[in-house]
């Protein structure tokens, strides 16, 4: 198991945290999904290492903006 935390712009509410677990779900090999609304992030555990790319993009899709360094 893999167990990566991202930071996420632009969540405030609870429908913001189900949307973004219901987006990075749907990721092959994520077993779960684990927001931090007020620190801004979420913690994705996943049978192997996500691409950067497909994160970015399922949380994109969910209204949100992955921050990467």
């Amino acid at each position: 198991m893999n167990t990566t935390t991202w930071t996420v712009e632009g969540m405030t509410c609870q429908h913001c945290i189900d949307a973004v677990t219901e987006e990075v779900s749907t990721l092959p090999g994520v077993t779960a999904v684990a927001v931090d609304l007020e620190g801004g992030q979420v913690s994705i555990t996943s049978e192997d290492a996500l691409a950067v790319s497909d994160v970015a993009a399922a949380i994109d899709e969910a209204g949100y903006l992955l921050i990467t360094n």
